[in-house]
């Protein structure tokens, strides 16, 4: 099967969706698929994305196809992302969209229309009841000028949860919603242990024990939530600092003056963004990971977490319920003072933590690894083009 993936931008900065798809294309050419991937990205980004997934299985086979970061006209009409996108489809089998709000996306699914080839998008949380509350009017106008024509000419939705896929319904979309989440390689996460090589980059933060939040510093990850949290639990827990790793989208600045304020600059370290290497040792060496998020799709960085043997402290618009179901970490309210309590809960039981921190390794690798996950989305592939196949053959009047 050909198969093509579209992105916006493949900048491992921009978060989940990023990393997704260029393990997702990985682990199809694995199974034996010819896979391509479509972007904008510039030499620098590249090295970013490409140079921790190269030990991927698969990767090194994955057709690339970067377009230079798009100018304003670009960003508009996608003429050079057109251009490509027509040369690329012939013999295409399916086409996955990753993302909503961009015109590389609607030129895609246009072209794909035109050459009735199969597609489906994977808004990853981008239309779900809070996220289409952001910036409304313009999701509004998007809708009316080809998006909705984008998501409804699907073959169907990609759901990351089944959360997701009822948080959707209120925009009535014609393409039916399918549950497939995100997952990790295994590879990724070897060697196991606690090297310390993470720890000795923060020369302050010794040999005490920290909490660690990875993820993009932005409003609907909840760093003000969690500078609450951590003042709340703080007196309770003397022995554990705070690493905040990720780059900044504009929660950075007003998160370290709240802890200023709190008194807490101390035993808060900001670090900035991690990839790779770097991120799987700070989850290996944290006593617990973090995120207090007013919304996630299905969270690759709560998933590796897991992986890692790390317990995970969410908040239920993280949408992860197996989390606390399967015994590995606990899920709280939007509210400080939950995840204060949470916080301290699994700080101070040790033996507690690390039974979470083996349940969550189980549960990653039975349900969320990247080759199980690919098989299931080849095999919704090929259920649409099996459909497609039967109707052909129905209009054209030949047996079944």
């Amino acid at each position: 099967m050909k198969i093509i993936h579209v992105i916006g931008s493949v900048d491992p900065a921009k978060g989940g969706p990023q990393a997704v798809v260029i393990r997702l294309a990985a682990a199809q050419v694995a199974l034996g698929h010819e896979v391509h991937l479509v972007s904008y990205g510039n030499p620098e980004i590249e090295r970013r994305a490409f140079l921790a997934a190269a030990a991927i299985p698969g990767f090194d086979k994955v057709q690339r196809h970067i377009l230079p970061m798009p100018a304003r006209i670009e960003r508009i009409f996608a003429t050079q992302a057109r251009r490509l996108l027509r040369r690329l489809l012939a013999g295409t089998d399916f086409v996955h969209l990753h993302g909503v709000w961009e015109a590389i996306l609607r030129i895609a699914a246009l072209l794909a229309r035109r050459h009735d080839i199969a597609y489906c998008v994977r808004p990853a949380g981008m239309l779900d009841v809070w996220s289409l509350k952001q910036k409304a009017w313009k999701k509004r106008l998007a809708l009316l000028t080809g998006y909705r024509r984008m998501l409804d000419g699907a073959a169907f939705i990609q759901a990351l949860n089944a959360d997701e896929a009822q948080l959707m319904q209120p925009l009535a979309l014609r393409a039916p919603s399918v549950v497939i989440p995100n997952g990790i390689f295994l590879e990724e996460l070897e060697p196991g242990g606690r090297s310390g090589t993470f720890r000795r980059r923060i020369p302050t933060l010794g040999d005490r024990r920290f909490i660690l939040f990875l993820s993009r510093l932005h409003y609907k990850k909840g760093l003000d939530i969690l500078a609450q949290a951590i003042a709340i639990a703080a007196p309770a827990c003397p022995d554990v600092d705070l690493v905040v790793a990720g780059p900044d989208e504009g929660a950075g600045e007003a998160f370290k003056l709240e802890i200023a304020e709190k008194g807490l600059s101390a035993r808060v370290h900001m670090i900035g963004p991690v990839y790779g290497r770097e991120k799987i040792d700070a989850m290996r060496e944290a006593e617990c990971f973090c995120l207090p998020s007013r919304q996630e799709g299905f969270s690759v960085a709560i998933t590796e977490a897991l992986a890692c043997g790390l317990p995970v402290i969410i908040t239920d618009a993280c949408h992860f319920p197996e989390v606390e179901s399967s015994g590995a970490g606990l899920i709280c309210s939007l509210d400080a003072a939950a995840v204060a309590d949470a916080l301290a809960t699994v700080l101070r039981d040790p033996q507690a933590a690390r039974t979470m921190g083996e349940r969550g390794g189980a549960l990653v690798r039975q349900h969320y690894t990247w080759p199980k996950i690919a098989h299931r989305t080849v095999e919704a592939y090929t259920a649409v083009l099996d459909i497609k196949r039967r109707v052909l053959t129905a209009r054209a009047g030949l047996p079944a």
